[in-house]
Formats: structure tokens, sequence, C-alpha cells
């Protein structure tokens, strides 16, 4: 796979997820961040620091991605979130649109 086919998305403990950008692309707000015009260093570097997204969360959520590329081709699965998670997962999809 090619570098400018993924996305690496930073925790806010520092832990890295390179995931393919068409998976990244379910959140309106990656989307925002990698395509707008300018000289934008999410944009010419293909990442993003999430700096008030922990880590455990933020792997949750690039599961949803991928979860939700599938869901959208027709493969209707189930998505299991840990209660522990919901709130915490709630906020961060809510700031990314997804």
């Amino acid at each position: 796979m090619k570098k400018e086919d993924t996305v690496k998305l930073i925790s806010a403990e520092g832990f890295e997820f390179v995931i393919d950008k068409k998976a990244a692309m379910v959140s309106q707000t990656i989307r925002n961040m990698l395509t707008s015009p300018g000289s934008f260093a999410e944009t010419e570097h293909g990442e993003v620091t999430f700096p008030e997204i922990s880590t455990t969360i933020l792997e949750k959520i690039c599961q949803y991605f991928y979860w939700s590329l599938q869901y959208a081709s027709g493969k209707e699965t189930e998505f299991h979130i840990e209660p522990e998670l919901t709130l915490e997962l709630m906020m961060a999809a809510n700031y990314l649109h997804t």
C-alpha cells in the first residue's frame, strides 16, 4: 500500500494508527483536514494528531471506520462498544462527525 493511500492518526499519548485513507474519510472532520486547500500540515503529511483523544478511544474509532465501510457495502454486522467507553466515544464521535 502506498503512503498516499494511508493516513496516520495520532492519539493523545502519541500512539500512531496507520489506516487506509478511505477508512479515515468516514469522518467528515478528518476529510476536511486532509482535503482542505492550502498548506495545512495534515494535508501535506497525511497525519492528524488528536491531543484530546486517548489511545483506547482512537483505536475504537479506527475499528468503527472499517466497520462503517463494510456496513456501507452491504455487510451488516454488529459493532460492539464496551459500556465503559461509551461516553468518551460519543464525545469523540461528535467531534469527528462520524
